[in-house]
């Protein structure tokens, strides 16, 4: 049996054959591109073991074979007549030996042990003994006449107001020029999320345009899941220390399943559109204790 680094690879370039089969052709139908979907879990999963050099084969193990037949089973139920879709199934089909051994070499975890139950205390019969005294009645007199009682009206302190800053008044257009559009930033529930670390493979990345992160870089996103090219999209990003920020950002490069390798997973990287002074710091301040990527932008 191949050792499971070896394996991951083999699944995981399979795979990639099968994804960008139905993603290159455009004959393809938008249902049957959403079966790219589970490919793109299943090499991510696979992903995970090649990087930990198969020390961290369960979960991801069992991840990737379960996407992996879901994938095969929807293609086996498409439409057979595009050959696109024929031509991912034969990919995902052949990846699903690898995944299999993959799975079967994962350690399975031993069960837990039953803690032992306490054994309940027999019942006690507790004696009560009767009252010495009953408490006496406490007499009250009659009062003389019925009070009145006004309502009383609550006292709140004054809640100290806030000054709202006025809201930026939207841009002219210059003589014989059209409006220009006002951008609405993308809900929060659409938002790509994007994780970084010390050593995570998304990360920040310049060009040869400039030196500013923000201005003249952006923000590389490792993901099987690619948007197209000129795509407007908002970021949530993640940075250690549980500091997080959304931006939008428009996606000006990627790096296809079928050119990635361990070192240089697949992804898009986004130039940042709209960002607050706050993230913008946020983004100074974790490129100062990690070195941002390189990309020629020229």
């Amino acid at each position: 049996m191949s050792d499971p680094v070896t394996l991951a690879r083999t699944a995981r370039e399979s795979l990639a054959r099968g994804l960008n089969a139905l993603q290159a052709d455009p004959n393809v139908p938008q249902q049957l591109v959403e079966l790219a979907a589970p490919i793109a879990q299943a090499m991510g999963a696979l992903h995970q073991i090649e990087r930990s050099g198969g020390a961290q084969i369960a979960p991801h193990a069992q991840a990737a074979l379960a996407n992996v037949q879901g994938a095969l089973a929807q293609l086996q139920a498409a439409p057979p007549q595009y050959a696109a879709v024929a031509a991912a199934m034969e990919a995902v089909a052949g990846a699903l030996g690898s995944v299999h051994a993959l799975s079967r070499s994962a350690p399975v975890a031993p069960p837990p042990a039953a803690a032992p139950q306490p054994q309940a205390a027999p019942p006690q019969q507790q004696a009560y003994a009767p009252q010495a005294q009953a408490f006496p009645q406490q007499q009250y007199a009659p009062q003389a006449a019925p009070q009145q009682w006004a309502p009383q009206q609550p006292q709140y302190a004054p809640q100290p107001q806030y000054a709202q800053a006025p809201a930026a008044p939207p841009a002219q257009a210059r003589p014989g020029t059209a409006p220009v559009p006002q951008q609405q930033p993308a809900p929060s529930g659409d938002a790509i999320p994007a994780e970084l670390g010390a050593h995570s493979p998304s990360n920040f990345y310049k060009g040869l345009s400039g030196n500013d992160i923000v201005d003249h870089g952006g923000l590389f996103v490792s993901t099987y899941k690619l948007p197209k090219l000129g795509t407007r999209v908002r970021l949530r990003v993640s940075l250690p220390g549980g500091y997080e920020f959304e931006a939008n950002a428009l996606v000006k490069w990627r790096r296809e399943p079928s050119d990635a390798s361990t070192d240089a997973p697949p992804g898009f990287g986004a130039q940042f559109t709209d960002i607050t002074p706050e993230a913008r710091q946020l983004v100074y301040r974790y490129v100062r204790n990690r070195e941002p990527m390189f990309h020629d932008d020229l």
